[in-house]
């Protein structure tokens, strides 16, 4: 089994906020793969689909962001999933709104989710870093993080999240730099066409 956790904080009030970029990013995964009704379970909401081949649970942890390593940890040790079968969706500060990477290991990146996964599971999973740019001042990161994303920003995080939805396959069997490829295709802005040349006698 493979398990895809989305980070976020819980409730109404977060719901639009940067910083639960990977809730929305899972919830386009649980639409488009026709995933089960959400339950609650493991300090999370878990819904159970299979992608291709593979049998997989999303976990969006309920504990606040800070906590989440708790959650991930009871389903990764009630279903024995070691880390490398784990991939976490998260926002990514040191990324441009608009960019996406994929990455296993290396620092958190003041991400305290990431710091809390990796306190309970190490750092052997696999990451989904969904851009959202820094804010340019350490102090103001909270406030950048724990705001809703503007109207452009979020047409932008829809078109990502659907593109991850889309090609989440080839993450799921191990093609990361596949994954990588067609996203980039996906979020390329389109070419601008170039002028027609008159032909000769015109």
């Amino acid at each position: 089994m493979i398990l895809l956790v989305g980070l976020g904080n819980p409730g109404k009030g977060y719901v639009d906020n940067r910083h639960n970029f990977g809730f929305m990013a899972v919830d386009e995964i649980i639409r488009r793969h026709s995933f089960s009704s959400e339950r609650i379970r493991f300090q999370g909401l878990v819904s159970e689909g299979r992608i291709g081949t593979e049998k997989v649970l999303i976990l969006k942890p309920t504990t606040f962001m800070n906590e989440s390593g708790r959650s991930v940890n009871e389903a990764a040790r009630f279903y024995k999933i070691p880390p490398e079968d784990i991939i976490v969706l998260h926002d990514e500060l040191d990324l441009p709104m608009g960019k996406i990477r994929t990455k296993i290991g290396g620092g958190h990146g003041g991400n305290n989710g990431i710091r809390s996964i990796d306190a309970y599971m190490g750092k052997e999973f696999k990451r989904i870093r969904l851009g959202i740019g820094h804010p340019g001042d350490k102090n103001k990161v909270s406030g950048h993080v724990l705001k809703d994303f503007s109207k452009s920003e979020r047409s932008i995080a829809d078109k990502i999240s659907e593109s991850v939805a889309r090609h989440i396959a080839m993450m799921v069997t191990g093609d990361d730099a596949g994954f990588m490829n067609k996203i980039a295709l996906d979020i390329a802005p389109p070419r601008a066409k170039k002028p027609a040349v008159a032909s000769k006698g015109d």
